[in-house]
């Protein structure tokens, strides 16, 4: 049966994944219907779904407020709308009208359906795009808006896709929430009647929440259940809605914007609003995330089959006291540490002596680096590491030589006085002049020096986000700005193809599928304190896959918590991701060189688990008892439990940890005591870890299959 199909008489499509059925219909006013989302249909299953629906329960109301493919203004329409249009003349409804479709094949391995309307009345053209890739059950939705008229249309909301689920007698709503230092805390709450709205109005994906939500009958586990979610690929200010009705109904809808933004778009122009990926799984929320991990690796992430690189990190043993003789010294420790990519932070440029000035002049600081940074990346490449540099190229501060010459490069609203965060101001990167800057400054940088990874930092949200020199330009900034950040990247990376990039936003401020495309890897948090990197790592890995999370085994008592817990924790709690150094490393003692160096080994060892295996949960950190990982091969050949127990409970059960995803007919041999284990008992019994004594206790179990 083929990917996308088609049945005329009932004017119904069916989409098919591996394991999924996606339906829907153009009904008889024009407008697309959602018929089913969920377990795997025939076409002729599907068109039992598309029957008229029932007539309101009273003259009162509307059609049902969830159930549309784009719900939009217009008619006795009272739920959240997907897609709000004024018209020049003031009308502010819409009206489909159906004039075409078309399926094709954008790639080998993927459908893609198109379904073409037009207003009615006004010069308003709009295309429903749907992929599916033969490898995943994600399908990818976007909407594409043409103004083929002569005057300006407005959109105050133009969301990418409403996703509807199946009524269920209730309905509970999992995503994250947080702060800076505190990303990526999981909820899973009830979802009330009405509307929530979870959205960003910083400019940037921001640490406060994260744009993907899952919606479950209130019944599903981290093993069983069914769950629908969806992922938003956009790096800027965005919005998800999530409506439930008293009928039983609910769905969600998001795209790019806030409220009280509006976009203009003049004639002949166009907008692609940016993809809203949905998924649906009966196998609860692993099998949820499992199917994302596999999503991002195969069809997001621009090198997904490579393994990420050990590194090192200058910031938290430096701050801005950066010098050539104090980084050659770091980066022999490193190099001798097993350490594989040295990045210098902050610190190197200008007049930078602290965050008060120096951000916008980005030439190496002549009394600290007299040769620039030659000598320097010489160095690190002769001690077989790769070198990496942090820069932050969207901000400058006031006390800047930048800034005194382009004081009208930032955002701003004219007689508003400009808010500092950080004594920083945002560069307004959706003005082609300082998009262009940015990029030339960087390729240069790239270039002339030999860098093979940056860090590419974001520490502030947008304020006072005005473009005074363009009509319009405070609506139109915060969807030009990503449009022109991403075009940087993408230009920076053609240049440069060996360049690896780290997305960071004063930690986890900025990661979504959108910059994810684009780049390598995130810094998930500027909280290194290993006891809160457990629950920001295990809400980050509900949706984006261990092979993007970096993780840093940094000095205690931790900088931010003032915690001290042993250095293996740090370490084991560290390799859940891309393991990263950030301690000082020229202060460590011998014992903590020799052990240091023995845990990187150990990493080496299995972190092509980690990175490229598949993740289950045996045991969250909110838990009672131990908290664990496990990553296991793609043949089932190899797994790694990682293992943490914070404070053992005298006299509280000793509860076996249940593995999955094991070859149910081997045995396993654990590579470190030799102990030898059928699947059967692991998955079926669960094993006991061997723990440490005490708190803050850890270990790594590497099992490899037995021949």
């Amino acid at each position: 049966m083929p990917v996308i199909s088609f049945a005329p008489d009932t004017g119904v499509w069916l989409l098919r994944t591996p394991r999924t059925s996606y339906a829907l219909r153009v009904d008889g006013t024009g407008a697309p219907c959602h018929l089913a989302w969920g377990p795997r249909l025939t076409l002729a299953e599907a068109e039992e779904l598309a029957t008229p629906p029932p007539p309101p329960a009273s003259s009162f109301e509307g059609p049902p407020p969830v159930g549309e493919e784009l719900p939009v203004d217009g008619g006795a329409r009272f739920g959240v709308p997907s897609l709000q249009v004024r018209f020049a003349d003031g009308t502010r409804a819409f009206e489909w009208l159906a004039t075409g479709h078309h399926v094709h094949e954008p790639a080998p391995g993927a459908a893609e359906l198109v379904l073409e309307f037009r207003d009615r009345h006004y010069p308003l053209e709009i295309a429903l795009h749907y992929r599916v890739h033969d490898d995943s059950d994600v399908i990818e939705r976007w909407t594409v808006l043409r103004n083929t008229g002569d005057d300006t249309v407005t959109l105050p909301r133009a969301d990418s896709a409403a996703w509807t689920v199946p009524a269920r007698e209730d309905h509970r709503l999992s995503h994250v929430t947080g702060q800076w230092s505190a990303e990526t805390q999981l909820h899973r709450d009830r979802v009330p009647f009405g509307e929530t709205t979870l959205t960003s109005r910083r400019g940037i994906t921001s640490h406060h929440t994260n744009p993907w939500v899952m919606l479950d009958a209130g019944d599903a586990t981290e093993d069983h259940g069914q769950v629908w979610s969806a992922a938003l690929a956009w790096s800027g200010s965005w919005r998800i809605t999530v409506q439930r009705s008293p009928d039983g109904r609910a769905g969600f809808t998001g795209g790019a914007g806030h409220d009280g933004a509006v976009l203009p778009l003049g004639p002949g122009e166009e907008f692609t609003t940016p993809r809203f990926a949905g998924l649906h799984s009966d196998g609860g929320f692993g099998a949820t995330s499992r199917a994302w991990h596999a999503y991002t690796l195969a069809h997001v992430l621009p090198h997904a089959d490579e393994t990420r690189p050990v590194l090192y990190n200058s910031w938290e043993a430096t701050a801005f006291d950066v010098d050539e003789p104090g980084q050659l010294k770091l980066a022999a420790r490193a190099a001798a540490l097993g350490v594989e990519l040295y990045v210098m932070d902050d610190g190197w440029f200008g007049a930078r002596r602290s965050e008060r000035a120096g951000l916008g002049d980005w030439t190496p600081s002549p009394d600290r680096f007299p040769q620039g940074l030659t000598p320097l990346v010489r160095e690190v490449h002769q001690l077989g590491m790769r070198f990496g540099l942090w820069v932050e190229p969207e901000m400058v501060n006031p006390d800047s030589d930048l800034y005194r010459a382009h004081p009208d490069w930032v955002l701003h609203f004219p007689h508003r006085a400009r808010t500092e965060l950080r004594n920083q101001l945002v560069l307004n990167f959706a003005r082609r002049d300082v998009a262009d800057w940015a990029y030339g400054w960087l390729t240069r940088l790239v270039g002339d020096n030999g860098i093979d990874f940056l860090k590419w930092d974001m520490n502030r949200a947008f304020s006072e986000a005005g473009w005074p020199d363009q009509p319009d330009g405070a609506d139109r900034v915060g969807t030009a700005y990503v449009h022109h950040l991403y075009e940087i990247i993408d230009r920076l990376r053609a240049d440069h193809p060996g360049l690896r990039i780290e997305t960071c936003s004063g930690g986890g401020g900025r990661v979504d599928l959108g910059i994810l495309s684009r780049t390598d890897q995130a810094w998930t948090s500027d909280n290194t304190d290993a006891a809160d990197r457990m629950h920001i790592q295990h809400g980050y890995g509900q949706i984006y896959p261990a092979r993007t999370m970096a993780a840093w085994v940094t000095d205690v008592p931790n900088q931010l918590t003032g915690r001290t817990v042993p250095l293996r924790f740090r370490f084991h709690v560290a390799m859940a991701g891309v393991l990263g150094i950030g301690g000082n490393l020229t202060r460590w003692s011998d014992d903590e060189l020799t052990e240091g160096a023995a845990l990187l080994a150990q990493y080496k060892r299995v972190r092509h688990l980690v990175q490229h295996g598949t993740l289950h949960r045996p045991r969250g950190p909110v838990d009672e008892g131990p908290a664990a990982v496990q990553y296991t091969a793609a043949d089932r050949s190899e797994a790694l439990l990682l293992v943490w127990r914070r404070t053992p409970r005298h006299g509280g059960p000793r509860l076996p940890l249940r593995l999955a995803g094991l070859d149910p007919t081997a045995r396993y041999r654990d590579a470190d005591s030799g102990s030898v284990h059928s699947a059967a008992v692991l998955t079926g019994y669960g094993l006991l870890p061997d723990l440490p004594h005490g708190d803050w206790a850890s270990t790594a179990v590497h099992l490899v299959r037995v021949p």
